[in-house]
């Protein structure tokens, strides 16, 4: 009865946690995973009150103990690296930072793109040769390219125009710094987003210090010889379901060799 009780508790957690990341309008679906843990914890009580643990063979027992072992393990080491991140000082002095975009509204920047933005307009105040590329497409509950709101928002801090470039067409981190490059490359004049002239620059990486560790790590495979962190802070309400959802996107990149 205790395994079950907890089982239960646990299940109502994690769905009253996804109706609180979907009342966000976050644009994004990750609320249905914390749905699906949900559903899979009252799974688990339904077994645990009908005896199921027991009457399972040995073998498979130990199979699925040995599985959920190494999933764990699996998922703390990619916890720990993305944590270490955290805390990162970025370098001074740098040639450029590229800041991931994130959701725009009608309104601007959403809290999450505001916290980037202001560790940019931070660095950026503190380092007045720096250039910055705002990096975000536009997706279709946007009122406009994420770069574009990005921009406005910088410019209204105080940042002078000439020194933002705008990359409007990517849709992830790993366009993010794949089509900065080609920014890059044209503003510099090199001849080809690949060339020494771009890879060789000392770049920053502003996001929120959850996305830290994997918006750095896809900067490195994309070439970039010189990589500093910057990280922005984040909403401590949502941290479960971003290092959550951060984790899936570890795995999903590192599986796609982005990083």
């Amino acid at each position: 009865m205790r395994w079950e009780f907890l089982w239960i508790a646990a299940a109502v957690l994690c769905m009253l946690y996804g109706w609180m990341v979907l009342s966000t309008a976050s644009g994004t679906a990750f609320w249905l995973v914390w749905m699906a843990l949900g559903g899979f914890f009252l799974v688990c009580a339904l077994c645990a009150r009908m005896h199921l643990w027991r009457i399972l063979p040995g073998a498979v027992r130990a199979a699925f103990l040995l599985l959920a072992a190494l999933c764990a393990g699996l998922f703390l080491l990619v916890e720990a690296q993305i944590v270490r991140a955290f805390r990162a000082s970025p370098e001074p002095g740098l040639d450029c930072l590229i800041v991931l975009g994130a959701q725009v509204r009608a309104s601007g920047p959403s809290t999450v793109l505001r916290y980037r933005l202001d560790a940019a307009c931070g660095y950026l105040q503190e380092n007045p040769d720096t250039l910055c590329v705002v990096s975000g497409g536009q997706g279709p509950n946007e009122p406009c390219p994420e770069a574009e709101g990005m921009r406005d928002y910088l410019l209204s801090r105080g940042i002078k125009e000439d020194r933002i470039l705008l990359e409007a067409a990517s849709g992830n981190t790993k366009d993010n710094i794949e089509f900065s490059k080609v920014v890059l490359a044209e503003a510099l004049g090199a001849s080809s987003p690949d060339s020494a002239e771009v890879l060789g620059l000392r770049i920053g990486v502003v996001t929120n210090n959850f996305h830290v560790f994997r918006g750095c790590a896809i900067a490195r495979k994309a070439g970039f010889t010189h990589v500093s962190p910057v990280p922005a802070g984040s909403t401590p309400l949502f941290l479960p379901n971003n290092m959550l959802r951060e984790f899936l996107g570890v795995v999903k990149d590192r599986l796609a060799g982005n990083l």
